[in-house]
């Protein structure tokens, strides 16, 4: 706001609520809290900088945020608010707010990723410095942090345990909504803020198709269809887990509900690495078993740059990597292979894979991509031992027996087009088993 050309700060005291995974205005904990306290609430999105400035222009996810942060300002709009949306650093950012807005307390959910809590620490030491209060909610996961413990109060490493006191602790109030809606009249009543550009910030608009949030309709099929990449029997919905433009509550409900158990699983082991990730924030960058870390890498960059490509003469690592490259997905099985191929196979560092994926995946999770490549390598809690080692050409016949979604995405597949092998299968799993074995026994 302005007067003869100065800032002045809009009469009356505010609350912020900061969206940040949680990009969704209905059954939102920290909103649900921000919009019954006293004070009225002004929404607030940063566009990080710590975080986008490491990013390539191109990336999907930017123009993913970007869209939704614009289609969350039309509904704040709609209730007489607005969405204020800064970029820059958190740390220069709030500073600038202040100046701007007379803030009495600041809301927001909590993040669980190394850098967010490193973020969230140093904004709560500024504000409270500023006498403004910082207060943060669990909403991404239905269970966080010490919630869940083994007998002896330590958190638990292998799933089976864990899911069944996650199964055993769950009812109607974890997974009761927010009703946020009953409460928008206490949003702050504003003018129209601006929005910087998608091009203001140096990234380019991504053309990519986004999925959609509809999941119902595969849940009674998930899980005899959930193996084959050839049919589309998964739910897409980890992008929107990601960002929070979906209810994790939500998701738990329907699962329940449609007497969805293995789809229901499958969200309980988000929640578990997430958990992982609390605990052993180490596990981040290192490996989770820390033998592990001895293992005498090849880290061959041919053979990386091949694997990253789709060319390597094995035709589902191949479909999958292409997948990756072309729609920012791939199918979770393939994933499993295609992992367990650079680690063993190739016997290139999973971090090399775990960093490819950070890169490509829409919906990159640092804890459950992190637990996925571990889990392939052999290095991570609860993970496949090191003496597994996936053979691509079983995998093939058993989940995608037609070779259907190997023709879909290697189109030269059968011809002399094709690359071949850059490894013999038994040679790499005899070299892979001699290589962790003396990796372990030292």
């Amino acid at each position: 706001m302005e007067k003869h050309g100065c800032k002045i700060k809009p009469s009356g005291a505010v609350g912020i609520f900061w969206f940040r995974r949680d990009l969704r205005l209905e059954d939102n904990a920290g909103l649900y809290h921000a919009l019954t306290s006293k004070h009225p609430i002004l929404p607030l999105f940063i566009f990080d900088r710590n975080i986008l400035d490491k990013l390539p222009k191109d990336d999907a996810r930017v123009t993913f945020i970007y869209q939704t942060v614009e289609n969350l300002k039309k509904e704040l709009q709609n209730h007489g608010s607005d969405l204020l949306v800064k970029y820059g650093m958190p740390e220069e950012v709030w500073p600038e707010i202040l100046k701007d807005y007379e803030i009495k307390e600041v809301y927001t959910n909590h993040d669980y990723e190394p850098y967010a809590r490193e973020r969230d620490h140093n904004a709560a030491e500024f504000l409270i410095s500023e006498k403004i209060a910082f207060k943060t909610f669990k909403d991404q996961v239905i269970f966080e942090k010490g919630e869940i413990l083994k007998a002896d109060r330590t958190p638990y490493t292998v799933f089976t345990p864990f899911y069944k006191q996650w199964l055993a602790k769950l009812n109607d109030f974890y997974i009761k909504p927010y009703p946020t809606k009953k409460y928008f009249n206490n949003l702050f009543k504003t003018k129209q803020l601006p929005l910087p550009g998608l091009k203001e910030m140096g990234f380019k608009e991504s053309n990519l198709d986004f999925p959609k949030i509809s999941y119902q309709n595969k849940l009674d099929d998930y899980a005899k269809e959930r193996d084959f990449p050839a049919l589309d029997g998964t739910t897409h919905i980890g992008l929107h887990l990601r960002f929070g433009t979906l209810s994790i509550r939500k998701a738990v409900k329907d699962a329940l509900e449609a007497k969805a158990n293995v789809w229901l699983s499958e969200l309980a082991w988000r929640e578990f690495y997430m958990m992982i990730l609390w605990h052993f924030p180490y596990a981040a960058f290192d490996s989770f078993k820390k033998q592990y870390d001895k293992i005498k890498w090849r880290n061959d960059e041919k053979e990386f740059k091949a694997w990253c490509e789709g060319n390597t003469g094995y035709p589902i690592v191949d479909a999958g990597m292409r997948q990756l490259n072309k729609t920012g997905w791939m199918h979770n099985r393939v994933r499993m292979i295609v992992a367990s191929f650079l680690s063993k196979h190739l016997l290139i560092d999973w971090r090399w894979g775990e960093t490819y994926f950070s890169e490509k995946l829409l919906d990159y999770e640092m804890a459950s991509n992190v637990g996925g490549w571990q889990w392939a390598a052999g290095s991570g809690n609860d993970a496949a031992p090191y003496f597994r080692v996936f053979n691509p050409e079983l995998q093939t016949k058993k989940f995608d027996p037609r070779q259907e979604y190997i023709k879909k995405w290697v189109p030269e597949f059968g011809t002399k087009k094709y690359a071949q092998p850059i490894v013999e299968h038994t040679f790499a799993r005899e070299r892979v088993l001699k290589v962790f074995k003396e990796a372990l026994s030292s």
